[in-house]
């Protein structure tokens, strides 16, 4: 049974999952959508949200904590420029799930993330 367990195993070991909800954060705050799996779309929206609600207060602490978050100047960045002006008013719900079908090979289902403006 599941009983209290938060995340999604994703059928990856704690490391690899890290990395790929990081790589997939990264992503998404530099192009503004990513095309993935719904389980996955779901892990990022949570972890994504989480670090995009940092840069509502623009301080150095929060800058570290989002770096050691990506560990990506560049995204770092654009979270504390643009993205900080656009979410300063806004209380929680910046990522925005579509279903778009399904794989071609496995039919798993496929989801679109996109930022909200």
């Amino acid at each position: 049974m599941r009983h209290r367990r938060k995340n999604r195993r994703l059928n990856f070991y704690s490391a690899q999952r890290k990395s790929v909800l990081r790589t997939m954060t990264v992503s998404l705050i530099k192009e503004e959508s990513v095309n993935t799996t719904d389980a996955r779309a779901k892990e990022v929206q949570r972890f994504a949200e989480s670090v995009i609600n940092l840069s509502k207060d623009d301080t150095l602490n929060n800058r570290r904590m989002a770096f050691s978050k990506l560990r990506d100047k560049e995204a770092v960045k654009k979270m504390f420029g643009p993205l900080h002006d656009r979410y300063q008013e806004r209380n929680g719900g910046y990522i925005r799930i579509f279903h778009t079908g399904f794989r071609r090979g496995d039919a798993a289902k496929m989801c679109m993330l996109k930022l909200v403006n």
